[in-house]
């Protein structure tokens, strides 16, 4: 059986400050939602877990963001590991990693597609 994919509206794009995140809840999940505004003006929108997996603690929307190697990256305020915005995987250690959530703005407002 297939079900369709079910999109929560989130928030406006204009309502998170640039290159920072904010939390919310997807169905069960709370998940961390990134505005990446890079030098030149182009601009991307992530959606990771914001569940930290080294310290347990829902951080990661308060994380900072860079860039390590041209890969957009979230630095946890915990323990400072920094989890990939694209890919969920850690930098520092290849067995920590963060699950990536489907997002897309339509209209001005930021959809997240709930995990199955």
């Amino acid at each position: 059986m297939t079900t369709a994919a079910r999109w929560t509206y989130v928030c406006r794009v204009d309502s998170i400050v640039p290159n920072t995140g904010v939390c919310a809840k997807v169905g069960a999940t709370q998940v961390a939602i990134f505005r990446v505004v890079r030098p030149g003006g182009e601009e991307s929108i992530h959606t990771i877990s914001n569940l930290d997996p080294k310290s347990g603690a829902s951080v990661l929307s308060r994380g900072l963001i860079g860039d390590i190697q041209g890969e957009v990256v979230v630095a946890s305020p915990v323990y400072k590991q920094h989890y990939c915005l694209k890919t969920g995987r850690c930098i520092e250690d290849e067995t920590l990693s963060v699950l990536v959530y489907p997002v897309r703005v339509f209209d001005g407002m930021v959809l997240v597609r709930e995990s199955a």
